[in-house]
């Protein structure tokens, strides 16, 4: 919706600002609305929790499409939000029980792939289409949740999660591990976004004079590598250690964000910067997922939902953030407040890391490795036994 805002203000004869809040109000329900929906439609398969959420999503759109002022409108972006806080969350927990424990990573590495590639080139399409009429956009976006929605019904066969109480399924949200992953999300989101959210300001200088799609390479770039940061995260994390891959995509987060006003003045050198920012944007999300799915299988949808707020919100504060910060600071330097809270969620995660992020919960105990008896030494040379 961003690149159609100035159409939209003028069909529905309000202010750019008013328009803005569409946007506003669509993050802010799916933020509210992703864990309760979560935890609502967990005793459905998966497949039925997707078919509901696209049909909610497509009517949405339609609705705002149709709208005929902006009150509609705005109560369309709304019922629009409540579909899609639950496709996510929905597609990770069914990727999770689809796949072999060794590939849950990678699993969930490709739903948010999607999620991923979808932001990175639905601006751009979005707004190409919207030249025309920014409802057709509307119109676009209703038929491919027609599409997704065939696909799903078509290729995903009933995938049930376990039947658990409601006292059950919250019991992670008491582990401290649950709250330090899903804060340090947040913050990390808040940092990234205070600068995404201004990217076309920060980089006025790179673009100004060069040619007209500067812009859309900086972003195109910084959504490649967004791409790249989930699938080398999802590998990663079935490999090593998800606190190890969270650290490193951390730290390499805030590094790129304190040097941004070293880079964004020149278009090649803020291109290649914002690939590689953008893929440690990438890894933070796979990694916080996977760490948490490890921690309670079972509660999986609800901590995916938990997860989508903490993004959502984050991503919300950044641009509070981004705003608020340019009172005092040029829009140039709007990295290094950034990098202050993504320093934070470092700093967060590893003191968390060091109370021992492998440490297995007692809502996921695995059995002895496989090719191992009871009593007999496991691979790490501990004897394994049955709990």
């Amino acid at each position: 919706m961003a690149g159609l805002l100035p159409a939209i203000a003028a069909d529905l004869d309000v202010g750019i600002p008013a328009a803005g809040q569409l946007v506003t109000v669509f993050a802010l329900t799916l933020a509210v609305a992703a864990p309760a929906l979560s935890w609502l439609l967990s005793p459905l398969d998966r497949r039925k929790a997707l078919q509901l959420a696209l049909v909610v999503f497509v009517l949405g759109n339609v609705a705002t499409a149709l709208s005929p002022n902006y009150p509609i409108a705005l109560s369309a972006r709304i019922l629009t939000a409540l579909g899609a806080a639950t496709i996510t969350a929905s597609a990770s927990s069914a990727a999770v029980a689809i796949a072999p424990e060794e590939r849950r990573g990678r699993a969930m590495a490709l739903v948010i792939g999607g999620l991923t590639l979808s932001t990175a080139l639905g601006m751009p399409l979005g707004t190409l289409i919207g030249s025309v009429d920014w409802r057709l956009t509307l119109w676009a976006v209703a038929g491919l949740g027609v599409v997704a929605a065939a696909g799903i019904s078509v290729s995903l066969p009933k995938v049930s999660l376990p039947v658990m109480s409601l006292t059950a399924r919250l019991a992670p949200l008491r582990r401290p591990r649950v709250l330090t992953i899903l804060g340090a999300t947040l913050l990390v989101m808040a940092g990234h976004y205070a600068v995404y959210t201004y990217i076309g300001a920060m980089t006025a200088e790179a673009t100004t004079g060069s040619f007209p799609q500067a812009l859309t390479m900086i972003l195109f770039a910084w959504g490649v590598g967004v791409l790249a940061g989930n699938f080398l995260s999802g590998y990663l994390v079935d490999k090593l250690p998800a606190l190890a891959v969270a650290l490193a995509a951390l730290v390499s987060g805030t590094v790129l964000l304190a040097i941004s006003p070293l880079t964004v003045g020149h278009l090649i050198i803020a291109t290649v910067w914002a690939a590689v920012w953008g893929a440690t944007d990438g890894m933070a999300s796979v990694v916080q997922q996977h760490r948490l799915v490890m921690i309670a299988p079972a509660s999986a949808p609800l901590l995916f939902g938990l997860n989508s707020s903490a993004i959502y919100v984050g991503v919300a504060a950044g641009g509070v953030l981004g705003g608020l910060s340019q009172t005092w600071l040029p829009i140039t330097l709007l990295g290094l407040p950034a990098a202050v809270l993504a320093l934070l969620a470092t700093t967060v995660t590893f003191a968390q890391g060091r109370a021992g992020d492998q440490a297995q919960s007692p809502a996921y105990v695995p059995g002895p490795a496989r090719g191992h008896r009871p009593g007999q030494p496991g691979r790490s040379g501990r004897r394994v036994r049955r709990t």
